[in-house]
């Protein structure tokens, strides 16, 4: 009788295993589809990539939306490689070509700004309606915009003294810090 007990209990075993393995599978599977409601559910406004995109006419995909978000919530000019770091931890299935065929896209279409900053990467922002000039620290590569009354006189100054009319301008001031030695 001993015999016939044993493979029953393993067979008791081996039921509660798949049995904890199937509640563990249902439960991440009903987490999975609480947050795919609510991401449902949770409508996001449009950032001012996204509705210049839609301006344009551009097909929005989720990976290009994506991307167009990441680029908005940006507080500094990230280059492809890092815009792609970023959006690889939002949709883990962004490749670093499609990255750079949206950029590339956004930037034809005057949505975004590229900017060579001397660091042999282009960096980008998204286009404004208003004019800042950018301020680059070259030991850390960190980028401050700023704005400047007088600056702005002044070009238009020079160009009016030496005959003409200022229409644009682009001014990089490349700095190091002033306790650098």
């Amino acid at each position: 009788m001993h015999r016939f007990f044993r493979p029953v209990a393993l067979l008791i075993s081996f039921a509660r295993i798949i049995l904890r393995t199937y509640e563990r599978i249902m439960r991440h599977r009903n987490r999975t589809l609480e947050m795919m409601a609510l991401k449902s559910t949770t409508v996001q406004e449009p950032t001012t990539i996204e509705t210049r995109c839609a301006a344009a006419g551009m097909r929005m995909t989720e990976q290009r939306r994506v991307i167009a978000r990441v680029l908005a919530e940006a507080s500094d000019h990230p280059d492809v490689e890092e815009l792609y770091r970023r959006c690889a931890a939002v949709d883990d299935k962004i490749s670093i070509s499609t990255v750079y065929r949206t950029v590339k896209l956004f930037e034809d279409a005057g949505i975004i700004e590229r900017h060579d900053f001397r660091e042999g990467r282009a960096r980008y922002e998204t286009m404004r309606d208003s004019h800042h000039d950018h301020l680059i620290n070259l030991r850390d590569g960190q980028v401050i915009e700023f704005t400047s009354d007088e600056i702005e006189k002044l070009q238009a100054e020079v160009a009016r003294k030496l005959g003409y009319r200022l229409v644009d301008h682009r001014l990089e001031l490349y700095c190091v810090p002033m306790d650098d030695e």
